[in-house]
């Protein structure tokens, strides 16, 4: 198994406050990626997997939704956890949009 429960444990630890707090915003982000990742190198591998991929699509967006929670809630612990797993910033301020 890919993701076992020390694995977990240090991700929460690291990303959370304590490895116990399994809800918190950042812990739930960093956990998302490890997971993207894991099957981001699986469909290099198996193309044609197309349940994997929709789980990976499905995944993103609820990273992305945590993420543009962070956004609007608190904007300083958006950046940390940005910056923390080198992601892109990928939440556009609402004035920010092309309006045509």
């Amino acid at each position: 198994m890919y993701l076992s429960k020390e694995v977990k444990a240090e991700i929460f630890q690291k990303h959370g406050e304590v490895e116990t707090n399994t809800g918190s915003a950042e812990g739930q982000v960093a956990l998302f990626t490890y997971r993207i990742a894991h099957l981001t190198e699986h469909l290099k591998k198996n193309r044609k997997d197309f349940s994997t991929q929709l789980s990976l699509q499905k995944l993103v967006g609820k990273r992305r939704g945590i993420l543009a929670y962070l956004f609007k809630k608190d904007i300083n612990r958006y950046r940390a956890i940005i910056k923390a797993l080198g992601l892109r910033d990928i939440i556009k301020p609402l004035g920010s949009r092309d309006s045509k």
